[in-house]
């Protein structure tokens, strides 16, 4: 995969991503004619997309209360040793923990921040029990349950 940036993008691939961040699944002749270029052309510009990295995925957005997932929980983590290799130990350790949705080392009163969705307060209290407290590092946490998701997952503007 190249290095690219921005300037890399006229604005026919702009509007293939922009199109494809509201709806992955818009056939290639779609967004062609939504793009104004021929289906061939919309189709190579799209595979270069993906070769050069700016697409990573395509996936389904699953809603989460239809799986027994509707509590969002942010949880603020503090280790113990701010070390690369604590920091590379936690990491992996967080990596096999598959209720954890994001990840992201953080700068400020945290080490990381974590996204996670769970059935209920007594569902995250069992997993912030049984296996969050004990990864390796960990001397704080902080939970934050969200009352209300105002925006999540937006498009990014570009």
């Amino acid at each position: 995969m190249k290095e690219s940036s921005d300037t890399d993008l006229d604005r026919f691939d702009r509007r293939i991503l922009q199109l494809l961040q509201k709806d992955g699944r818009t056939s290639n002749a779609e967004l062609a004619a939504a793009v104004h270029v021929s289906p061939a052309t919309c189709h190579r510009r799209t595979q270069r997309l993906f070769e050069d990295g700016y697409i990573r995925s395509v996936r389904a957005q699953v809603a989460p209360e239809k799986v027994e997932r509707s509590a969002l929980v942010l949880v603020g983590v503090v280790l113990d040793r701010s070390t690369p290799e604590s920091f590379r130990t936690f990491e992996a350790a967080i990596r096999k923990l598959k209720f954890v949705l994001d990840c992201h080392l953080v700068a400020g009163d945290f080490d990381y921040f974590l996204k996670i969705r769970v059935r209920d307060m007594n569902d995250f209290n069992r997993l912030h029990g049984d296996q969050l407290i004990s990864l390796p590092g960990v001397r704080q946490t902080r939970t934050f349950f969200v009352m209300k998701e105002v925006v999540d997952n937006a498009p990014l503007d570009f």
